[in-house]
């Protein structure tokens, strides 16, 4: 996969892609990554890349000419169609089935924002989608950028040691994850749930799955909305429904 961010401090991505699983990502050869100073890109001699809005307003836009040309120089020679991904508080908010379906993608080229906002026209004509992290506002769209790069790239086939270990993830599934235990057994009085030593796969597995349902129903039910209950996890809501009283 190849991953370009277009961005007016490139340094912000210094420590992130230079550690932890992005880099061994890279050093596997399964992602690349360019960080771009859009700026470069500027045709005035200030290498002015944004202005003041047309009819007035606080805050200044970002001008299309610098973000059209960068995109269009680093698609010209590819082959592929990339998603041109605008990072900003009025997209789509981002979800894990969002990131497993960019890890499908050949190449993603996010847009980092700053100031007020876009010129519109780089919202129609230039990004294919947009989207945001969360319902709160950014000084720009770098830290964005960092989350999705982070949660799609562990995403690919052979970055993780473990290849069941997406798939387990907390909404991989629809629900939340189950929760672990190391050793020892007994630490400080606390001890572990007996069934996780009994070395019975299918009751661990049981255990496992009653308990993410629990901590779903406790933490996050509004993600059990949208799940299809088995009629085992619709007996074990009404046992956890019928002990919350």
């Amino acid at each position: 996969m190849k991953i370009d961010i277009l961005t007016l401090f490139p340094n912000m991505f210094t420590g992130v892609l230079g550690e932890s699983i992005i880099k061994k990502a890279q050093e596997k050869e399964k992602v690349s990554f360019r960080i771009v100073n859009f700026r470069d890109y500027a045709d005035n001699k200030h290498q002015n890349v944004d202005d003041y809005p047309y009819g007035g307003g606080a805050g200044m836009v970002l001008s299309p000419q610098p973000l059209f040309d960068a995109v269009e120089d680093l698609t010209k020679d590819t082959g592929t169609k990339p998603k041109v991904i605008l990072l900003c508080p009025q997209g789509v908010k981002y979800t894990q089935k969002k990131a497993e379906e960019l890890a499908n993608e050949e190449h993603l080229i996010f847009i980092c924002g700053h100031y007020e906002g876009y010129d519109e026209r780089i919202r129609e004509h230039l990004s294919t989608e947009e989207i945001s992290i969360g319902d709160f506002v950014l000084t720009g769209g770098e830290l964005a950028a960092m989350v999705i790069s982070d949660s799609v790239v562990r995403l690919l086939p052979g970055v993780l040691g473990n290849e069941d270990s997406p798939i387990l993830d907390s909404h991989s599934s629809g629900l939340l994850e189950h929760p672990h235990y190391t050793r020892p057994a007994n630490f400080r009085g606390m001890e572990v749930p007996e069934v996780l030593l009994s070395g019975n796969h299918k009751h661990i597995e049981e255990w496992r799955e009653k308990e993410s349902l629990r901590r779903t129903y406790l933490r996050r039910p509004d993600l059990l909305e949208k799940y299809d209950l088995s009629e085992k996890q619709k007996i074990w809501l009404k046992e956890f429904d019928a002990n919350k009283e």
